[in-house]
């Protein structure tokens, strides 16, 4: 016996026919609704009937009318076809309607709420239609498993069977206050790290290159009194002299301009981090989210140039 799964994944399209037989009245009119032959519709009624194993509808080469167990089936079917089409409908129309949600993981700090996200609230303005969920929560996020759309996200890419769009390099450098070097000294090389206070987030070695022969690199491990994954806790800990931290330039151009802070090497440097957006490989990405893609790629290179 058939069950009913079985039934409707083989019937959809004989269930649509019966409908329309039943609302026409006529075997010709709904032939020609959904652009058929007559004799494919009677076809279709019977393949129906021999899975239902029951009869819908009483034919004579007259006349036909629906039976009692036609009635009850037509009735239901008809209610779910509607719905179906109306589901049909309401994705199609989602998929190219500049409205809805989107939710996107972004780095933090300075970075994510500043410049990506004044990237975010400029098109928020001219798309009022559309919802953004902006989250900073810094676990790497999985993008096929998770719920977001997108992810902005630092650093080299592993995620092969994701799009990765370069939106720029972000420079960063290793930074301290002037009173931290008037009690501790400067060092002249990162190995001298090793005898400082550093700040850090979750990354500890910390590589540099020759400023003028990228070819010589050196790690070194550093440790100090206080890690934290949050850049502007490191930055306030070095404006107010706890140690030496190394983060985006962006944290520390405007406090190295007035003083409070300087750049602790001139012949060693960190090499640039990729920033990139990322999203999955869909040829049917909805509007909205193909118009936020495309005024992200638009706009974050400039402003990290900036």
């Amino acid at each position: 016996m058939n069950t009913n799964k079985e039934i409707l994944g083989e019937s959809l399209s004989d269930i649509r026919a019966f409908v329309a037989i039943a609302e026409t009245g006529s075997f010709s009119k709904a032939a020609e609704s959904l652009n058929a032959s007559r004799a494919h519709m009677s076809r279709q009624l019977s393949q129906l009937e021999a899975r239902l194993g029951v009869q819908l509808i009483i034919r004579t080469t007259r006349s036909q009318r629906l039976t009692a167990a036609g009635e009850t089936f037509f009735s239901r079917c008809r209610a779910a076809l509607s719905q179906l089409d109306e589901a049909i409908t309401l994705a199609s129309s989602d998929a190219d309607q500049m409205r809805g949600h989107i939710a996107v993981n972004c780095v933090g700090g300075i970075l994510g709420e500043s410049l990506i996200g004044d990237v975010i609230h400029a098109f928020c303005a001219e798309n009022p239609e559309i919802s953004i969920e902006l989250d900073f929560s810094s676990e790497r996020v999985d993008l096929v498993q998770s719920r977001f759309d997108l992810v902005l996200r630092m650093g080299a890419l592993a995620d092969s069977l994701l799009i990765g769009r370069e939106l720029g390099e972000i420079k960063i450098g290793t930074y301290a206050s002037p009173d931290y070097f008037a009690r501790k000294g400067r060092p002249s090389h990162p190995k001298e790290l090793q005898q400082h206070d550093c700040l850090t987030g979750s990354v500890t070695k910390w590589r540099y290159v020759k400023s003028d022969d990228p070819a010589q690199h050196t790690d070194v491990e550093v440790h100090g009194h206080l890690q934290c994954k949050n850049g502007h806790v490191l930055l306030n800990a070095a404006l107010q002299g706890n140690g030496i931290c190394r983060l985006p330039a962006l944290y520390c151009t405007s406090y190295e301009t007035e003083g409070k802070l300087e750049s602790v090497f001139t012949e060693w440097k960190v090499d640039k981090v990729p920033l990139y957006l990322l999203y999955h490989r869909d040829r049917h990405q909805p509007a909205r989210l193909k118009a936020l893609i495309s005024y992200l790629v638009a706009n974050i290179p400039a402003k990290l140039k900036d």
